[in-house]
């Protein structure tokens, strides 16, 4: 048994050297006219002598950008000992906030409903848990389009609301990101293909057409959070708030062959 093994290893190991798949030193060899290099690939396909041969690299594309639209989370929070009262009390609360903001200049279409929600508020005693009240909440998501207004609307809400105001947060983004994302993708390419172009050089071959391209990444607002701000509990007069610069920013991964 352990000779036909033998023989058989000899005999397969013959075989792989006449193809030549084996190279003098034992190690796997690419077919002949082919050549792979890789950089910045994780997990890149090494098969050799299948379509993934080549060079393999990835590039970045970022472009600085000023936010000119604000998302804004807010509302009220009531706490009462019966359904009918929270829900009344939130119901004129809300109307208030949301008065306030169309008064700032936010269209209907702007003020979408994030949630609303009535629970129990439960205390333990000495065997079991009783209700005590019940809680309502309900928050909406605001565009702020003119975002400049940004601190006045934000004031002005707080003050409607009065006590039962709630913050939950604010980010700021770019209303139309199409023309950024066109700047970033031609920067993210150049800078793959000049990785690829340095990397045929130091290899000693040809850089050919790419025959593989990725992209991947995007955009991420600035967020400013708010958790549970409740407006009756200090005195706030100005709210400081600065939109800042955002990145618009892209990945792509490209694949060259090699001439």
């Amino acid at each position: 048994m352990k000779r036909g093994l033998i023989v058989g290893t000899i005999v397969g190991v013959a075989l792989l050297a006449a193809a030549g798949i084996l190279s003098a030193a034992g190690a796997f060899a690419s077919p002949a006219g082919y050549a792979q290099t890789s950089a910045g690939a994780a997990g890149t396909p090494a098969s050799y002598g299948s379509e993934y041969n080549g060079i393999w690299v990835s590039g970045q594309g970022s472009v600085s950008v000023t936010p000119d639209v604000a998302m804004l989370t807010l509302g009220v929070e009531v706490e009462a000992r019966t359904v009918e009262q929270a829900t009344s009390l939130s119901a004129v609360a809300m109307e208030k906030v949301v008065s306030s903001l169309r008064a700032n200049g936010v269209a209907d279409k702007d003020i979408e409903t994030q949630r609303y929600s009535i629970s129990p508020i439960t205390k333990w005693t000495d065997d079991d848990y009783i209700v005590t009240g019940y809680r309502v909440s309900n928050m909406v998501t605001a565009t702020i389009r003119d975002i400049d207004a940004t601190v006045t609307i934000i004031d002005d809400a707080a003050r409607a609301g009065g006590d039962y105001t709630r913050v939950n947060g604010i980010y700021f983004t770019v209303d139309d990101p199409s023309q950024f994302y066109s700047e970033a993708r031609a920067e993210a390419v150049a800078d793959a293909t000049a990785k690829a172009q340095q990397l045929a050089q130091l290899s000693g071959v040809q850089l050919g057409a790419p025959f593989y391209i990725s992209e991947s990444g995007g955009y991420y607002p600035v967020y400013w959070d708010y958790p549970g701000v409740r407006y009756g509990e200090a005195d706030v007069t100005t709210t400081p708030i600065s939109p800042g610069e955002t990145e618009i920013t892209l990945s792509v991964q490209m694949a060259f062959a090699i001439q």
